[in-house]
């Protein structure tokens, strides 16, 4: 995912574990009211923020699929998209805890590294959502969507849209060192048949997958070049961003903008048209993947491994030749948030 930096209010939010070690799960629910038993195996989730809402829907899944395994849950999440600080502490906790896996969607995916190594030495398994760790080994497994792929299927998207008018495009990116911003950005530069560096691209401006740093992004790029006509963005808070810049220039029904996630709201921009194309990812599916994994193996089944595609769909209403997609009405069926 790509994640909005929404900032989460209040204090890292982490479930304790009481002087009996009966583990609480977060937002007040406790082991029954979960489904879970005092043998139960034991789960961790700890996202990037609470309150973007593709984290709110994975920990939905993630709240579903333990109750449904008879699992416990324990979760957490940053103060903001990056706090890695924040992370460790959570896997520490949880250690503690005595989970059986962590699930966990990386806000720095080199710098968490030691603290998952300590977390595998001490026999917990570590499974990446949404974002790998660089490396990727760093973790048992990753369950992801293909965000190189997301990107060039908006790339190629984009391409085909233009019908050969020569592309001044800006990309409206995340943040250094996160591997699925890089991706993402790879991938559309791919799939619209561009190298880092072409000509074409007339300006890059990292956006923290921010709606309002999305809208100042769009401003200096506009500045910078204001006869762009191509706007790849990281994600749909920064896609609605980039549209209110441009309408406030009069340029919003002659620029063409994609992006990435697939949660309602921005489904819904696809549907009015602020947005032409985005590729929709699925964090539930991850969550409950993730969950299962982590059970199977508190229950003596084997650890999984690699990477585990959870799937990814281009939605649009103008559709293509040449690009596969579905339409906003199947869109609206599968979004989050």
């Amino acid at each position: 995912m790509s994640s909005s930096s929404i900032r989460t209010v209040g204090a890292l939010a982490v479930c304790t574990v009481a002087a009996t070690m009966s583990l609480t799960g977060c937002g007040g629910s406790d082991s029954a009211a979960t489904g879970g038993t005092p043998t139960s195996v034991k789960v961790g989730l700890i996202t990037k923020t609470e309150t973007n809402p593709f984290f709110v829907k994975m920990k939905e899944g993630a709240e579903a699929a333990a109750k449904a395994q008879g699992a416990e849950l324990m979760t957490a999440a940053g103060k903001f998209d990056g706090d890695n600080a924040g992370q460790i502490t959570a896997i520490e906790n949880m250690i503690a805890a005595g989970v059986k896996g962590i699930l966990i969607t990386p806000s720095d995916s080199k710098a968490i590294v030691p603290a998952l190594q300590k977390a595998r030495t001490a026999g917990v398994m570590v499974v990446a959502l949404d974002s790998p760790t660089e490396p990727q080994d760093a973790t048992d497994a990753l369950f992801a969507t293909d965000n190189l792929k997301a990107g060039q299927l908006i790339g190629a998207y984009a391409k085909a849209a233009m019908s050969g008018k020569p592309a001044k495009i800006a990309t409206l990116d995340l943040a250094p060192g996160v591997a699925v911003g890089k991706l993402r950005h790879d991938g559309f530069l791919k799939g619209f048949g561009v190298a880092e560096g072409d000509p074409s691209i007339v300006c890059s401006q990292d956006t923290s997958g921010d709606q309002a740093k999305g809208q100042t992004a769009m401003e200096n790029c506009l500045q910078k070049a204001p006869d762009l006509n191509v706007v790849y963005t990281i994600n749909e808070p920064a896609a609605l961003g980039a549209y209110t810049a441009l309408k406030a220039k009069g340029r919003e029904k002659d620029v063409l903008i994609v992006s990435v996630d697939g949660g309602c709201t921005g489904t819904k921009a696809v549907q009015s048209g602020q947005i032409a194309a985005t590729s929709q990812q699925y964090p539930l599916k991850m969550a409950d993947q993730g969950v299962k994994a982590v059970v199977a193996y508190g229950k003596g089944g084997a650890k999984p491994s690699g990477y585990t595609d959870t799937g990814v769909t281009l939605i649009t209403d103008k559709p293509v030749d040449g690009v596969e997609a579905e339409d906003t009405a199947f869109g609206l069926q599968n979004c989050w948030g």
